[in-house]
């Protein structure tokens, strides 16, 4: 029996493992590039497996462009300094991230500075 338990034990691995892996993967984001947005919270989305900051910002025509930033895993932004209500819609906010890849509205957070130029965190 304990035979068997080891080999559905490896099993389970081998099955899981690549969508772990896949999960955990950064590269649909520009690592390479940093870009700062600057604009209102819309949401704050205290979840697992990541966080996320929904932030409006206008582009160059002028236009309002809601920004989707994934964060880290809430226990580790807690470790952090972060809280469910660190951020509030109407809030003010610039954003350092690395943008998405595909030249769309995202990208991984690295930085989070108030509006008068204050970190808030201690990094994410």
């Amino acid at each position: 029996m304990k035979r068997w338990s080891a080999c559905g034990g490896a099993l389970a691995l081998a099955l899981v493992s690549p969508f772990a892996v896949a999960h955990h993967s950064l590269t649909m984001f520009d690592s390479s590039s940093k870009v700062t947005v600057t604009g209102t919270v819309r949401a704050f989305q205290w979840t697992n497996p990541h966080a996320y900051i929904h932030i409006v910002a206008e582009d160059e025509a002028g236009r309002d462009i809601e920004w989707r930033l994934e964060m880290g895993a809430p226990m580790y932004l807690y470790a952090r300094g972060w809280r469910p209500t660190t951020l509030k819609a109407g809030q003010r906010i610039a954003v350092t991230i690395n943008p998405l890849r595909d030249g769309g509205p995202g990208g991984v957070v690295l930085q989070v500075t108030s509006e008068d130029g204050k970190p808030i965190g201690r990094g994410v």
